[in-house]
């Protein structure tokens, strides 16, 4: 077993969204590491960017390579991730090998070469889009009567969250949630779909694959509208850089989605504009509001019907 180390990032974000759950999940997590290694036999190798996870290279018995990811136990998002993988089937998507619920540990496909669908931004950004929706239309499937996946409508509670936290227009312009919290609730309400969703498909989650082109990784598995996959793909890669030629993309990656979604145009802009604010809503939980994606949704605001 390769060596390796908790990074401050990890240790900082388990503490930050899990609490008392985290720390002792980071205290056990060499031993974790070592059973879940064991009882799987894999031979585990370095470790992958940690940020809310622990994520290592492994090859498994039979010498084939895979991924071993680990978190807290229990309901959330490595339940959320597993639970979406088994409908994906590996239709666009990395396949679930294994799944240990009781200790928070998935055995993941590893895409094969796995460079990263941002390679093509921003000289191909067009491609890139493609690319995203074609792998959007093969990871929506209908949701089974069991699925256990949150519904996309839930997430607008955060909307409101918000406004009772913050009664003025510091970190965020009251207006802009206030739009987006009754336009989220208007898309949701008017929308009978029910697909299983990724969640937060951008650039970043989705990887060369070697049995498909492209294949999505690290879902977060929602059940609900498909316009809710837009707003992620408008506002990324690196949605930190507030760059007036980045946002210059947005309109051309806006008809694309539409177009490849099969939905009004006007559907899209809408479903971007809320996803966005959305995205800075949960910025702000964390007091730092301000990247990319309210920009874009300041660009996306005069469009709104």
């Amino acid at each position: 077993m390769a060596g390796w180390t908790i990074v401050d990032e990890l240790a900082r974000n388990a503490v930050n969204t899990w609490g008392d759950v985290g720390r002792r999940w980071l205290d056990g997590l060499p031993r974790l590491v070592k059973e879940v290694a064991r009882d799987w036999r894999l031979d585990v190798g370095k470790t992958f960017d940690l940020s809310f996870h622990w994520v290592a290279a492994v090859r498994r018995e039979d010498g084939t390579a895979a991924v071993l990811k680990l978190g807290p136990a229990g309901p959330g998002h490595l339940a959320h991730e597993a639970a979406a993988l088994e409908v994906f089937g590996g239709r666009g998507a990395v396949r679930l090998l294994a799944y240990d619920a009781g200790r928070g540990a998935l055995l993941l496909e590893r895409a094969d070469p796995g460079t990263m669908l941002r390679d093509l931004f921003p000289e191909r950004d067009g491609d890139a889009t493609d690319a995203l929706v074609e792998v959007m239309r093969r990871l929506h499937r209908p949701a089974p009567p069991d699925h256990g996946l949150p519904a996309v409508a839930a997430e607008g509670a955060a909307f409101a969250g918000h406004l009772r936290r913050y009664p003025g227009d510091d970190p965020l312009p009251r207006y802009l949630v206030e739009r987006a919290g009754r336009l989220f609730g208007e898309l949701c309400a008017d929308s009978d779909e029910r697909f299983v969703l990724h969640g937060d498909l951008h650039h970043d989650n989705v990887l060369r694959g070697g049995r498909e082109p492209w294949l999505a990784i690290d879902p977060h598995g929602l059940v609900g509208d498909r316009g809710y996959e837009i707003g992620p793909v408008l506002y990324n890669p690196d949605p930190g850089e507030r760059d007036e030629r980045l946002l210059d993309l947005v309109p051309a990656r806006v008809e694309r989605l539409a177009d490849g979604l099969g939905m009004p145009v006007e559907r899209a802009v809408a479903w971007g504009f809320v996803s966005c604010v959305l995205s800075e809503v949960w910025e702000a939980q964390g007091g730092e509001p301000g990247t990319r994606a309210l920009d874009v949704a300041r660009l996306l605001l005069p469009r709104l019907s």
